[in-house]
């Protein structure tokens, strides 16, 4: 019999989304608040993307919820820095902001800790923009992961979340271009539930899933758009905005036609257009609404995630 033909497996997944991820890093932090319990204490493997991936590379070395609510509090505006709005100016011909602030704020936070030192089963993606294919970072969960333990948090970190035209690729890890894992995979759902099938052998039945984005903006589409060229498509980034919607949507509907409606757990706010940004921080809208969509969850997250216990996880190599 194999280890989970009987047990039931928790996935948490976590979006990308930027400065966005304050609302998801204050959503678990106020689960626990009001539960008395640790998140990472009922998830057996937690995938993230991008912001969503930093979260679960701190939730991964041992970090509370609280704690990374924090790190975006303290260290978002100078990662996310614009003086004078200069940046936005330069960012037709050159990415917006230097990739040193998120350096020294990744570094300061994981220190020398690599994926081997994590207690959690992690999965982390990136795009490999070299050779033009996914690339994903795992925890040494099973024997086949022979490489990705022993890469530091920080580059992990950098890596996923080097978003195009917003941070330079990540070129430090065997001189791979690397960058956001969100122009593939910024819903990371599935990722998750493949990693559990494929990799662990874990009986799709046995899934659960909860699933948070970092906001659903409400927008029209206009009807220029069915009939415009590159210039229609290309003003506010409205074809980047209908693909990760269309990508995230896409994930959620198929994880629900293979786990069933009643198996995961997906929030995501819908949010009136414009009100966050990824590259613009609101502290006290996004705390707000977080604190508000954390309270009505609650009961859902009790139900669904609390009477199970994740089963010890143990490296394979260290």
């Amino acid at each position: 019999m194999r280890e989970w033909d009987n047990q039931a497996f928790h996935i948490l997944s976590l979006d990308g989304g930027g400065i966005k991820g304050l609302f998801s890093a204050t959503v678990l932090a106020k689960l626990e608040e009001d539960l008395g319990v640790a998140v990472t204490d009922h998830f057996d493997l937690i995938v993230g993307t991008s912001t969503g991936g930093i979260i679960a590379l701190g939730l991964g070395m041992g970090m509370r919820p609280r704690e990374l609510v924090r790190f975006y509090v303290e260290k978002g505006p100078k990662i996310f820095r614009s003086p004078l709005g200069l940046k936005s100016l330069t960012h037709w011909v050159h990415r917006k902001f230097s990739p040193s602030p998120l350096r020294k704020a990744l570094q300061e936070c994981f220190g020398d800790k690599r994926l081997a030192d994590c207690t959690t089963r992690l999965v982390i993606p990136s795009y490999n923009l070299g050779e033009d294919d996914v690339y994903l970072f795992k925890t040494p969960h099973h024997e086949r992961l022979k490489r990705d333990y022993k890469v530091p948090l920080w580059k992990v970190g950098l890596a996923t979340s080097a978003a195009p035209t917003y941070f330079p690729a990540f070129g430090e890890l065997d001189s791979l271009r690397l960058i956001d894992g969100g122009v593939w995979a910024n819903n990371p759902t599935m990722v998750g539930i493949v990693e559990a099938v494929s990799l662990l052998r874990v009986p799709l039945q046995n899934i659960t899933v909860l699933s948070i984005g970092t906001s659903d903006p409400v927008t029209y589409r206009s009807g220029w758009l069915d009939w415009g060229g590159k210039l229609a498509w290309a003003k506010s980034a409205v074809a980047v905005n209908v693909i990760m919607r269309g990508q995230s949507l896409g994930v959620q509907k198929q994880a629900v036609h293979l786990l069933g409606e009643d198996k995961i757990a997906r929030l995501d706010p819908r949010v009136p257009e414009g009100l966050f940004t990824l590259d613009r921080l609101t502290t006290d809208e996004l705390l707000s609404k977080a604190a508000h969509e954390s309270r009505v969850f609650s009961p859902m997250f009790e139900r669904m995630f609390l009477s199970h216990k994740a089963s010890r996880y143990e490296p394979v190599y260290s």
